[in-house]
């Protein structure tokens, strides 16, 4: 029998890498503020999905304490260790998440998975025919391109350049396809196989409410059509969360704030970016954090003004401004109409993300590790608990165990 009788609501931050402004402001204080709001209401589940880390290529002699600084940083953020409808875990201390991944393994389609939008952008894979397609249209387009523009020459001439022409479209399409298969071959079945352990890591918990942002919608429909199947083969094994629609309603349509990053502003910020100019760590020394933002790229319109479709480097500033002020971003730009100088404005900026770097880091390293620990430990007893007595009716409806 289970011990939790609330609602569930479950969210989680992959573990490895440093992690940015635009993961602090855009999913973790939003997670904090969620967890200390909802409560009493409902139970919340804040696991670090250590499992989820190695689906890409990481360092793992640093796992294991980029997983305890993960938690570190929530800490940091605020989220309080007392509250005991607050559930903070590790992904891979509750066994019951691998084991019931490996069931819903054996009743998910392959073919479906390799579809994955996630799968097929983080591998590198594309629709074979629908790169055929593409190739023989532009190939028919070219040939007939170069035969009008040959038509005036002699046959004799026409033929080696045209042969030519076409013989390296034909080579680069090749090669192309070519570095596809060498991409297909270095891609890990756990990118493939992440839909499912997602969907054992909300359906273990019976959660209702998991909270995700527009890159992950479709793995939330992809869990809810795995438990509909479960359901109507062996019975009401699992709670079927709530739709997107039902979710964004719950929690808000805006679920994915995104912070630009700093050098190119068309693009998100990420912890991918080689270069680290354009990305804030909330590693970073604030001097330098600063210097980032006093280099960030702009434009030459001399209006600090909101509009990021033509200032989106000018805009993306007002944005992580008011995010560090918690002000509406229309507000905070009423506070720089008619600035046309931009190194005046971007100091006002840098010297409020030096402030804030200087502050979270200072809480950063006052949080108790020990404390940190206990409530890991505790919070994962629980989850044992109540993981493994749902892994035991799947058990039993599946003829692993006999039936109570």
């Amino acid at each position: 029998m289970k011990a939790m009788t609330k609602q569930v609501i479950l969210t989680g931050l992959r573990a490895n890498n440093d992690l940015h402004i635009g993961h602090y402001f855009g999913a973790m204080l939003p997670m904090v503020d969620m967890a200390k709001t909802r409560s009493e209401e409902f139970q919340v589940n804040m696991f670090i999905p250590d499992l989820h880390s190695f689906t890409t290529p990481i360092n793992h002699d640093e796992l294991y304490e980029q997983i305890l600084h993960n938690a570190r940083l929530f800490v940091a953020a605020g989220l309080p260790l007392d509250n005991p409808s607050i559930y903070l875990y590790r992904q891979s201390y509750v066994p019951a998440h691998s084991e019931l991944t490996w069931i819903l393994d054996c009743f998910s389609s392959y073919g479906f998975l390799q579809r994955m939008t996630q799968f097929k952008d983080k591998s590198g894979i594309q629709d074979i025919r629908s790169r055929v397609k593409e190739f023989t249209q532009g190939f028919i387009d070219l040939s007939n391109e170069k035969l009008r523009e040959t038509k005036h020459l002699p046959i004799e001439k026409v033929a080696p350049e045209y042969k030519k022409t076409m013989d390296d479209v034909i080579l680069k399409f090749l090669g192309e396809l070519i570095g596809d298969a060498k991409n297909s071959a270095s891609v890990s079945m756990g990118l493939l196989n992440y839909p499912v352990l997602m969907a054992s890591d909300i359906l273990l918990y019976d959660a209702s409410y998991v909270p995700v942002g527009d890159d992950q919608t479709q793995h939330l429909e992809f869990t809810r059509d795995l438990a509909e199947h479960m359901n109507s083969r062996f019975g009401e094994l699992f709670t079927v969360p709530e739709a997107v629609a039902k979710q964004h309603e719950f929690f808000g349509k805006d679920q994915g704030l995104r912070i630009m990053d700093l050098a190119d502003p068309t693009k998100k910020m990420s912890k991918s970016d080689d270069t680290g100019k354009g990305v804030i760590f909330l590693g970073d020394d604030p001097e330098a954090a600063a210097k980032k933002i006093m280099s960030a790229t702009t434009d030459d319109k001399a209006s600090v003004a909101y509009d990021p479709e033509n200032q989106p480097g000018i805009s993306n500033l007002l944005d992580i401004l008011a995010l560090l002020r918690g002000q509406n971003v229309q507000d905070v730009a009423k506070d720089f109409e008619g600035q046309e100088r931009y190194g005046d404005f971007k100091a006002v900026v840098a010297d409020e993300v030096r402030m804030f770097l200087t502050d979270f880091q200072s809480k950063l390293a006052s949080v108790d590790d020990s404390a940190v620990l206990a409530k890991l430990e505790s919070s994962e007893i629980a989850m044992n608990r109540q993981a493994n007595a749902t892994l035991l009716k799947v058990q039993q409806a599946v003829g692993l165990r006999p039936k109570a």
